[in-house]
Order: structure tokens, then C-alpha cells, then sequence
């Protein structure tokens, strides 16, 4: 008993510092990284402006899209990990189904995403700076020559503390891990992520005030004065309202996939130029209204009570809302389809913010008190994401930390709830998760996928031993199919405690079978070289 509880206690300080560590350098390359897309995207509302105030030097501003284009083509051609927001691609690695060269992907995928938001397209930096957490996990396990196991928590701490410095949110974080990266809660990846997310956020908190940024909420405009959360007739807004936003969510999950499709099938130079048609896009909307550029921070923020919203050429502002909204959906949808190496993440929840906006002005029109105006958005924004993503944990977590108030929990669950159920209805799956799934299926094509069936004897060297089944952190496919004890055979389950001595057979499909082998020993202890015979097998615990 003793010997178990000081193994368990030596794993568990040795993933507390992997977390810690981790999160310090994720601290540092995530601040700064956010720090200079703002800039960035600052930059760009004042070039974009004087195209506006003179339009006969446009023509240059298209060539430079054009060439700009070129370039993320060829980086993304020759570095294709970088594609999209970088999330399924990470989520993959937190699995064990993907590797990546961590210095690859963190010098490409922060200069290519920086570079979309300076030439000014809809494009977030939340989800590279996840993908950028996890390419620095995988480089401290790298440095400190890590097993696989331990490389996958090292990965796992740098996302989640990615998506926590972004935001601001550390729960937000802790939640990806569970919700998103794994699908699950073990003692483990609540360590490694609690640590490295609290280091994280105190180098982030201890770095922007340094540089000459303040610590404020993400969100700093929404007021939730004078209103109350179990008002009957608000629920009943928020239940409407989170249907149609909900409704426009699925229509948008499947409109990212039609996008995909179409640009799958333009191969014209192995894919250079799919950029071009997103970049003059952007650029030519990015023209008729600056908000429609960035993540959507800024709009977002100009909805809020305590913003201000600039309505151009003398527009309507519902109409000016409306415009917005179709642009963003659209130009996410052809970013994702094209694998423009930027972020979903905040030009989802604008869309939300847009359509909370939107049904506010008919909601006011039908006597809801303006009080509730903020509120509203708010729910929206976490409703569409959670149609969407389908991470409802995340959903509700994050718009209380964004906007650090919790006194909506109540109609913001209500509304996630619609979104969820919504997109059950329609058949939608977890947004990344069916990213990853193309993702996968492009490397299959590279490399062909291995069945195997092999027997693994747990013991001291592992990590398993000691474990119920459903806490061991098995690679991504693997299925245990028989327990041995002894002369005891026992068909497992989850809540199947595993002890030293125990023969394991499982089966597997993997790309690289050298790699499921360390794996293996690296959970288990070691492998058993001859094939496991046919035997009948009771269920037992």
C-alpha cells in the first residue's frame, strides 16, 4: 500500500511540474503573441482606412492580398499542420493520434495567423494561441525527453493554458482539457492543467501591466444592473431567442463542411492559391466595414451598453448588425473551408453577440426592458458556440469569465441547452472533432493504419497499475478485450481495477506501431512478444 501511494505521489508531483513548467513558457510566447495580433489588427483598421479616404491606391492594397495570399499557401502547403485554427489539430495531439516538430509549428503557425489579422481578414487569435500552448508543451517534453504518456499531459497543460492567457479565463481552460482535448476527467489532467493554467495566468498577469496593458475583463462593456435572472418573462425571451440562434448555428456547421468540400476540390498547384479567394474577399469587405476585420473583439465590444457602435454611410444599425453577421458567417465558413491558418474561436461568438444584438431590437419592440439588452447578447454568444462546438461546459464557463459575472448562469444555461439539444436534433458533431476527422483521414493517405492485437503485463514501471480502467490514459483506438490474473480471466470494464502482474490484451489501430509500442510500455510496463490464444471469458471486476 505503501509503495502504491508513494508512486502515485511521485506521478502526480512529476505532472504538477510538468504543468508548472509548461505553463511558464506559455505564458510568455502566448501574452506577447496576443499583444502583437492586437497591434496587428490595430494596424490594419488604420491602413484599410486611408484605402477608404483614398480609393484610387486600392488596386495596391488587392496586389498586396494577392501576394499575402501566395505566401500563406506556401506555408501552409509546406507545413499543412498549421491549417485552420490549429484546435483539432492539438486536440489530436492531446489524443495521441497526431505529432507534430513543436518548433515547426510554433514559428509558423504565429507568424501565418499574425500575418492573416495584419492583411486584415476575419480571423481570431484564440485558437492558435491554443495550438501555440500546445506546441510549447510538446517542446518542454521534448527538452526534458519525456515518454509518450508524459508528452501527451505536456501538451494537454500548454492548450489549456493557451486558450486561459488568451482569454483571461482560467476555468475556461480547465474545462477545454476535460470537455474538448480528452472527453474526460482523471486526477491527472486536472493537475497537469490546474498548474500550468495558475502559472500561466500570473507570467500573463505579471507581463501585460509591464508592457503598458491593463487587466481588464475580456468583455468590459456588458452591464447586468437592475435585472434579475429568474425573471419568467426574460426566460421565456431567452427560450425563443436561443431556438432561432441555435438554428443559424447548425445551418453554419454545415456550411463550414460545404466550404470545405468545394475547396478540396481546388488542387490547381497542390492548393497555393486556395488562400487567394478568402484574402480578396476580406479585403474587399474589409473595405465597406471595418468591423467585419480582426476576431471580432471590437464589435463585440461595441454591442454592449457600455460601447459605442459606429454605423457607417448614414446605415441603420440593425442593418449595419445584419451585414456583419452574414460577413462573418460567410468568410469563417470560406477561412475554415481554405485552411487559413487563424482562429474560429472569436468570430463564432461575434456571430452570437450579432444575432443577440439583432433579436434585441425586435425583443425591445415587444417590451423586453432594456436592462436585459447586454444579457441577451451575452446568451446568444454562448448558445451559437455550443450548437456549434458542442461544449456546453466550456459554453457556460466561459461567457461567466469573460464577462466576470455569474449572475446569468441560469438563462445561459437554458439557452446552451437549446443549442445542444438543437444541434443533437440535426445530426451536428463537435465542431473540432469532425475537423480532426478530415484531418486524420488526410493522414491515413500518407500512412496506412495498422490493426494490431497485443498483450501488455502491467507493473511498477507503468502508470496503469493501481488505475481503474476508465482512469488510464490509453492512446487514442485502443480497446481493452481481456484482463488476466493469475488463472482469473476477466472480461473488462471500466470500473476494472488493474494490478501489477495483470496480463492486458488489447486492441489497436495506429499509424506508427514502434510508437504505439512505447506507448504501451510506457502505461502498461512491458510487452508480451507472443500472440494471445482464443479463450472463453467471463465478465468480472
Amino acid at each position: 500500500m505503501m509503495k502504491r501511494f508513494g508512486k502515485k505521489a511521485r506521478i502526480g508531483i512529476q505532472i504538477t511540474g510538468v504543468g508548472a513548467i509548461t505553463g511558464l513558457f506559455v505564458g510568455i510566447v502566448v501574452t506577447l503573441y496576443n499583444i502583437a495580433t492586437s497591434y496587428a489588427e490595430k494596424f490594419a483598421r488604420c491602413y484599410y482606412g486611408f484605402f477608404r479616404t483614398h480609393p484610387a491606391f486600392i488596386p495596391l492594397l488587392f496586389v498586396a492580398l494577392f501576394l499575402g495570399a501566395i505566401i500563406v499557401g506556401g506555408v501552409t502547403r509546406f507545413l499543412p499542420v498549421v491549417r485552420g485554427s490549429g484546435i483539432p489539430q492539438t486536440e489530436g495531439a492531446t489524443r495521441g493520434l497526431l505529432r507534430f516538430k513543436w518548433y515547426q509549428v510554433l514559428t509558423g503557425m504565429f507568424a501565418a495567423s499574425l500575418f492573416t489579422i495584419f492583411m486584415g481578414l476575419s480571423a481570431g487569435a484564440e485558437g492558435p494561441s491554443i495550438m501555440l500552448g500546445g506546441a510549447c508543451g510538446s517542446g518542454m517534453s521534448d527538452l526534458f525527453r519525456c515518454k509518450a504518456v508524459m508528452r501527451r499531459y505536456h501538451i494537454t497543460s500548454g492548450a489549456c493554458a493557451g486558450i486561459a492567457v488568451a482569454f483571461n479565463a482560467p476555468l475556461t481552460g480547465m474545462a477545454f482539457a476535460f470537455e474538448e482535448a480528452h472527453k474526460r476527467f482523471t486526477p491527472e489532467v486536472f493537475i497537469c492543467s490546474f498548474s500550468s493554467v495558475v502559472v500561466a495566468l500570473i507570467v500573463r498577469n505579471v507581463l501585460r501591466p509591464l508592457l503598458g496593458f491593463p487587466l481588464t475583463p475580456f468583455f468590459q462593456n456588458y452591464s447586468f444592473a437592475g435585472t434579475s435572472p429568474f425573471d419568467l418573462k426574460f426566460l421565456a425571451i431567452v427560450l425563443v431567442c436561443s431556438v432561432i440562434v441555435a438554428l443559424v448555428g447548425v445551418a453554419f456547421y454545415y456550411l463550414i463542411f460545404l466550404s470545405k468540400k468545394l475547396f478540396d476540390r481546388l488542387n490547381f498547384q497542390k492548393g497555393l492559391f486556395k488562400p487567394v479567394i478568402p484574402f480578396l474577399l476580406a479585403g474587399a469587405c474589409g473595405l465597406f466595414l471595418a468591423y467585419v476585420m480582426g476576431g471580432g473583439h471590437h464589435f463585440i465590444e461595441a454591442l454592449g451598453s457600455g460601447g459605442s457602435f459606429e454605423s457607417p454611410y448614414g446605415m441603420p444599425v440593425w442593418a449595419v448588425v445584419l451585414l456583419i453577421v452574414v460577413f462573418k458567417i460567410a468568410f469563417t465558413a470560406v477561412n475554415t473551408g481554405a485552411g487559413i491558418p487563424c482562429g474560429a474561436f472569436i468570430p463564432m461568438l461575434s456571430v452570437g453577440a450579432g444575432m443577440g444584438a439583432l433579436l434585441n431590437f425586435v425583443c425591445l419592440k415587444i417590451g423586453m426592458d432594456s436592462a436585459y439588452s447586454d444579457a441577451l447578447i451575452i446568451i446568444c454568444m454562448a448558445t451559437f458556440f455550443t450548437t456549434v462546438v458542442k461544449a456546453p461546459i466550456t459554453g457556460i464557463v466561459m461567457v461567466s469569465e469573460l464577462t466576470w459575472s455569474f449572475t446569468f448562469l441560469l438563462p445561459v444555461i437554458l439557452g446552451i441547452a437549446v443549442g445542444y439539444l438543437t444541434g443533437s436534433i440535426f445530426r451536428t458533431a463537435p465542431l473540432y472533432d469532425k475537423l480532426l476527422d478530415g484531418v486524420m483521414e488526410e493522414e491515413r493517405k500518407l500512412h496506412p493504419v495498422l490493426r494490431l492485437t497485443e498483450r501488455f503485463q502491467a507493473s511498477a514501471r507503468g502508470t496503469a497499475a493501481g488505475k481503474r480502467i476508465r482512469d488510464v490514459l490509453w492512446p487514442s483506438g485502443v480497446i481493452v478485450t481481456l484482463v488476466e490474473r493469475g488463472e482469473e480471466k476477466v472480461m473488462p470494464e471500466g470500473n476494472t481495477l488493474l494490478e501489477e502482474g495483470d496480463l492486458i490484451t488489447v486492441r489497436a489501430e495506429t499509424t506508427d506501431k514502434n510508437e504505439f509500442y512505447e506507448t504501451m510500455v510506457s502505461i502498461v510496463g512491458s510487452r508480451i512478444e507472443e500472440e494471445p490464444k482464443e479463450e472463453s471469458i467471463r465478465r468480472g471486476v
